[in-house]
């Protein structure tokens, strides 16, 4: 784009000669498109390149004593108001389940917070876009009848604890799921996703000895029921 401009710039100093009004503003509004989409991608590369580099480097975080449960609370909300910031019109039902059990564990928060906000920021991508895409069907009842909604919760078990996030937004089919780990694997459109939020997880996760697994239902979106998914990151301790 930014050599599509050096030459729609020598074609402008020609117009200008001419003195072709018309043409000036049609050459002024194809450099404008043009350096909108220069700005564009260079924040995408600008968050790709952020993105593999927390990938490459060695986590300096140290673990520390960490309520897991107020840490969870803390980032969804984090998340919900980041994303009414961005998008007034966006809206969403937020349930919390916390197991008072779980307690204080050794983590490094920062770490696990990201993990947490990622996957809630999915989630409620999800819900928003499945509600979109109802909106778009023929019958607008089935968007009125829809409600978003994103859930969260921990639990202890015998070996460690939970952290669960699920979203009745649109599911995933078999062939997404077996990528969404894979840097760089994103199903969003360009410029909404650089693929490497879930494949930085994962590392976050396996680095504290813990497990990041998903399970989804990709079906009944039609009809605004059954499809979900849930994301579960373990750790033991």
């Amino acid at each position: 784009f930014s050599e599509l401009n050096q030459e729609l710039l020598e074609e402008l100093k020609v117009e200008i000669a001419k003195g072709d009004l018309e043409e000036i503003k049609l050459l002024v509004t194809d450099l404008e498109a043009n350096e909108e989409k220069i700005l564009h991608h260079g924040k995408r590369a600008d968050a790709i390149v952020k993105g593999m580099l927390q990938h490459s480097r060695s986590s300096s975080g140290v673990k520390e004593p960490t309520n897991i449960n107020e840490l969870a609370d803390e980032y969804l909300r984090l998340s919900y108001h980041g994303l009414r910031a961005k998008d007034k019109s966006f809206n969403a039902s937020m349930e919390t389940d916390f197991d008072e059990k779980v307690g204080i564990v050794d983590v490094v928060s920062q770490e696990i917070g990201r993990v947490i906000l990622n996957l809630v920021n999915n989630a409620f991508y999800a819900v928003s876009e499945k509600k979109r895409r109802l909106g778009e069907l023929p019958d607008s009842a089935l968007s009125s009848m829809y409600k978003p909604t994103v859930w969260i919760s921990t639990k202890r078990t015998g070996k460690g604890i939970e952290i669960r996030v699920k979203d009745n937004g649109t599911g995933m089919p078999d062939s997404v799921k077996d990528k969404i780990f894979q840097p760089f694997f994103t199903t969003k459109p360009t410029g909404l996703g650089t693929g490497l939020g879930l494949s930085l997880s994962y590392d976050i996760v396996k680095s504290h000895g813990g497990e990041l697994t998903v399970t989804s239902l990709h079906e009944g979106e039609e009809t605004g029921e059954k499809s979900y998914t849930e994301f579960v990151v373990f750790i033991s301790g």
